[in-house]
């Protein structure tokens, strides 16, 4: 029965998916459905390796951030024209991404817990510092354009919808793979207990590392496909500070270490944020309530909306069952009123 409804939910799922644009009622509706799917590509990403481990990272916009400046440098030294050429680059934006995740990983898991984190802080800050001083390179604070699409302004957004829907099946793949695989359980006993697990013979060292490379791989094609969208790359945006929070508020709303999860956050958040842009015009506020949003998730739904929801239908279902199952209370005839007591004796007498 439960493998009848996620196929149902899936194809369901891939119905809305493969038709939304064509029933999409202006283009900044469509605009805004690109932005969300970019962004659950990128919390699917972060959760396989943070939401798995326990290893919080706040360093992965370091790898949006380089998969975007990678396909702007190969569009402008190979002379790329707009059109389909640069999504086929998208992928080799996010190997470069892993290629430099590959030595930065390995340092970075040289600790734990909260000497992790400030690493990973820290990664992202020589970045951006990087993506400011190398002007030969990423041309500073000017920034640097990419090649303009060819198509018009009806059918701009539907390529890259496309392209950000194809991308998010494949990690949508990848997490089923990683969740129902020795690999998957081997990220979860990490998480649980790092030190039992290497007892256990878990290549914890391994097991990480290849996390975080799979994790940066797909969160620099993210930030190659939203550089393509957007037309220009500056320091300040593609290493964004707040790209992180909103990661880790989106993973952890609809629940950690889950495949549904940072969908789910991604769909809720996304679209939210958006509108608090447009209404408000404040680029502050949505980080307000993302963080008061995330505390109120840690204090009240730790697990997600996904985990919590489980467990409430769970439970509602084990209450019915006990309910059915319990024998009827029979009447004790100590404890029967006064005239069926005398009934019965005018009966006997």
């Amino acid at each position: 029965m439960k493998q009848a409804w996620t196929l149902a939910l899936l194809v369901v799922g891939l119905a809305v998916l493969a038709v939304f644009p064509f029933v999409s009622p202006n283009q900044a509706v469509t605009t805004v459905a690109i932005y969300t799917l970019l962004f659950a590509i990128a919390a699917m990403a972060w959760n396989l390796f943070s939401g798995y481990t326990g290893y919080i990272s706040l360093g992965h916009a370091a790898y949006a951030g380089i998969g975007s400046y990678a396909l702007a440098i190969m569009c402008q030294d190979w002379n790329i024209a707009g059109g389909y050429t640069p999504f086929l680059l998208v992928p080799v934006a996010g190997l470069i991404a892993g290629v430099f995740a590959l030595p930065l990983g390995w340092i970075a898991m040289r600790v734990r817990q909260h000497a992790f984190v400030v690493v990973t802080l820290a990664i992202f800050n020589v970045f951006q510092l990087l993506a400011f001083n190398l002007e030969p390179i990423t041309n500073g604070s000017a920034g640097m354009f990419l090649p303009n699409p060819p198509w018009g302004a009806y059918f701009f957004n539907i390529p890259f919808y496309y392209a950000a829907s194809i991308l998010l099946l494949v990690t949508l793949l990848i997490s089923w793979w990683i969740r129902h695989s020795k690999f998957g359980l081997g990220l979860l006993a990490i998480r649980d207990d790092e030190d039992r697990a290497a007892g256990l013979g878990v290549k914890t060292g391994a097991f990480k590392l290849s996390a975080y490379l799979i994790s940066a791989v797909i969160v620099g094609m993210a930030g190659a496909l939203t550089v393509y969208f957007v037309g220009t790359v500056y320091p300040e945006y593609a290493f964004d500070p707040s790209y992180d929070v909103t990661l880790i508020v989106m993973v952890y709303l609809g629940g950690s270490a889950t495949i549904s999860g940072p969908l789910l956050g991604a769909l809720l958040l996304e679209p939210a944020r958006n509108f608090l842009d447009l209404q408000f015009n404040n680029p502050y506020l949505d980080l307000v309530i993302f963080g008061g949003l995330f505390l109120m998730i840690i204090l009240f739904l730790p697990e997600g909306v996904i985990s919590g929801l489980r467990k409430w239908w769970e439970g509602r279902i084990a209450v019915q069952k006990s309910t059915l199952l319990s024998p009827p209370d029979l009447p004790d005839a100590g404890s029967q009123p006064s005239a069926v007591l005398a009934d019965s004796r005018e009966k006997s007498g």
